[in-house]
């Protein structure tokens, strides 16, 4: 997948947090965030702002699907809350490879 297809595809399932997602498909979108938060900071805050909000839910879909390829609950994202500690272990989790066969499908 390369990153105009990551991109598509996050925003087509905007809000699905059913399924899976690749590692490249998480991680051209992560890059698609940081570098449109920053462009659009340097523009105008106000509408970094306003896309840092228009694509949290996205982010939060994408990173549960990822973590379904990692054969995990979406709910694991909830561990990036705890400081330092679990930032590490959800980055660990997001760069293990897929799982052939889990319990959320091929």
């Amino acid at each position: 997948m390369n990153f105009g297809d990551a991109i598509q595809t996050c925003f087509r399932k905007y809000a699905t947090f059913s399924g899976r997602a690749s590692r490249p498909e998480f991680w051209w979108w992560a890059l698609f965030i940081i570098i449109a938060i920053v462009a659009l900071s340097i523009v105008n805050e106000k509408l970094a702002a306003a896309f840092n909000v228009a694509t949290l839910l996205p982010y939060f879909a994408v990173t549960a699907r990822r973590l379904h390829d990692t054969d995990r609950s979406g709910w694991w994202q909830l561990v990036g809350f705890i400081p330092v500690i679990g930032w590490i272990v959800l980055v660990i989790w997001l760069c293990q490879p897929g799982k052939q066969a889990n319990t959320y499908g091929d």
